[in-house]
């Protein structure tokens, strides 16, 4: 699902004009960047979490010229999904849709 692809659900769901959804969707990721970029954790129950992790300075190489390279420390960000959000997912897969029941004669 692409970002238009939620932006179009939303817009459907909600009952509302695409640009209005636009703006929701956009509001919700820019909040999300922001309080990340200010070091705080994003907790939604029942989906998960957004935080950052520190990633150590390290030596790398360059894969052409197999030079070593110095790569500089880093904050990435990191989405830990909920057990909520994990026990759906495995279960809705593991459930056959209707198409795939199998036909008794």
């Amino acid at each position: 699902m692409t970002k238009a692809d939620l932006i179009e659900e939303v817009s459907r769901v909600a009952e509302m004009t695409r640009k209005e959804s636009e703006v929701i969707v956009e509001s919700i990721f820019d909040s999300i960047v922001k309080a990340l970029r200010g070091g705080d954790k994003i907790e939604i129950r029942g989906f998960g979490s957004f935080r950052t992790r520190q990633r150590q300075p390290r030596i790398g190489r360059n894969p052409k010229t197999g030079a070593r390279v110095e790569v500089p420390a880093k904050k990435i960000p990191y989405f830990k999904p909920s057990k909520e959000l994990k026990d759906v997912v495995n279960n809705s897969a593991a459930k056959p849709t209707p198409d795939q029941q199998p036909q008794t004669t």
